[in-house]
């Protein structure tokens, strides 16, 4: 209360945390460079609740005379606005560390390259299965669940707080605390922003940063990388793997998950008769993880069963939409990096045609050379990245380069694709060249299966 608050960014999650600000008593200044019909629309309605609002630039003098300055993921760290603070000595925090401050229940913090939406959001629910009161939120976005700023606002609190955190969000932490800090996988990512794969993972080795004695890690024990980035913090390490092993905590068995996570004891959550409601087996890791972190946070292994059995699957993360010419076709538009494309055709044994492309963000794209096994019919590269991954790919694969639309590339991909097959749209792009965001690519291609 009384306090100057700064927030820069005024998308989702800048609205959240001024929103929180203000309902705290703070004096709020919020600015954002667009001036678009959308962002007009949020800064009305802030300044209706008493918020300054500065659309078109940002008020340098005032932001560096702050108390607290939020910044939102979507601007880069060498934006000119942080260049100028930084030249200040001001510093910034994220949103998701604003939102933490008034946080009112444990947390569990989900990070990782992939498979952090798709497990943050079965750790909600196999908790809400297990009958606990849950707020699902951060990163997760897709309609999935709010900012963690909104999450802060609700009361009654929750009894537990399930958060998706990015590195872009973990960069600028100095409090963030999770309870129970899961961490999915690492891989190269977001090449684009960072200089280097030693940066990117230095963000999210934060997730650690203020770790405590009562702390508990669940992190992927298939990785050695995921280890040494944990370093010497303190706190509890549980490990999920796909094969057992000394300290192992979560592996699968035939028709089951076995834990060993509560002192040691075994114990058998068995899976759908018919298997997880998930396609590919990279899925498979993302339950054992989700399992593993409710159990620790309380959930008791029927409820976790009947949670895998009911759970579906997230939309644009291996997502069949449609059926046409007895091809199936599958939605992973959220596959925005190599490693993920990689995830589902090594998660994938069926014959299958690819689509790959978007916004080139400067990945090595020979580790999809390699995924390249068998049952890949063929490959259609498309968007601004389609003639790197046309002459990376060159000669593994029945390959076309689709210098077009993103509707040329399918029609091409469909021509490819017999009977029997999946068209699977796994991009390891971005979306950016052809679309707002990858949520509207899958959902274009998911018009295609239908049209």
């Amino acid at each position: 209360e009384g306090k100057r608050v700064a927030v820069l960014g005024l998308a989702l999650s800048g609205q959240a945390a001024a929103r929180l600000a203000l309902a705290h008593g703070g004096e709020v200044y919020v600015s954002d460079w667009s001036v678009e019909p959308s962002v007009a629309a949020r800064a009305g309605k802030l300044r209706d609740l008493g918020a300054r609002i500065d659309l078109g630039r940002h008020d340098v003098e005032w932001v560096a005379q702050a108390d607290l300055v939020v910044v939102s993921p979507g601007i880069p760290p060498d934006a000119p606005v942080l260049r100028a603070l930084q030249n200040r000595g001001v510093r910034w925090i994220s949103e998701p560390e604003f939102a933490f401050r008034f946080f009112q229940g444990p947390l569990i913090a989900v990070t990782g390259t992939n498979g952090k939406t798709t497990t943050a959001a079965l750790v909600a629910h196999l908790l809400r299965e297990s009958g606990s009161r849950v707020a699902l939120g951060g990163n997760i976005g897709g309609g999935l669940g709010p900012p963690a700023s909104e999450l802060a606002l609700l009361d009654p609190p929750p009894e537990w707080y399930v958060l998706e955190v990015s590195s872009f969000q973990l960069a600028d932490t100095e409090h963030f605390r999770p309870d129970i800090g899961v961490l999915t996988n690492l891989a190269p990512n977001h090449l684009d922003r960072y200089p280097s794969v030693e940066a990117y993972y230095a963000d999210k080795a934060k997730l650690f940063a203020n770790a405590r004695p009562d702390s508990r890690w669940v992190l992927n024990g298939d990785q050695p990388e995921v280890e040494r980035l944990t370093g010497n913090a303190r706190g509890k390490r549980y490990r999920f793997s796909l094969g057992q092993g000394e300290g192992i905590h979560a592996y699968p068995g035939p028709g089951e998950l076995v834990l060993e996570a509560v002192e040691g004891r075994r114990e058998v959550v068995p899976l759908p008769a018919e298997g997880l409601p998930l396609l590919g087996r990279h899925n498979l890791a993302n339950a054992l993880a989700a399992a593993l972190t409710a159990r620790l946070a309380g959930a008791d292994p029927d409820a976790i069963s009947r949670g895998l059995a009911s759970f579906q699957p997230l939309p644009h993360r291996l997502q069949p939409v449609g059926t046409r010419g007895g091809v199936l076709w599958v939605n992973d538009s959220k596959a925005t990096n190599v490693a993920a494309t990689v995830a589902a055709l090594n998660s994938l044994s069926v014959p299958l045609v690819l689509l790959l492309g978007g916004k080139d963000k400067g990945e090595d794209f020979a580790p999809l050379r390699a995924a390249l096994h068998g049952g890949v019919r063929g490959v259609v590269a498309f968007g601004d990245a389609g003639p790197r991954l046309a002459e990376a790919l060159q000669g593994a694969v029945a390959l076309r380069l689709v210098r077009g639309t993103f509707e040329e590339a399918v029609g091409a991909a469909m021509d490819m694709a017999r009977p029997g097959d999946l068209l699977l749209l796994s991009p390891a792009c971005s979306s950016f060249d052809m679309f707002e965001n990858y949520e509207a690519r899958g959902r274009r291609f998911a018009e295609l299966a239908q049209e």
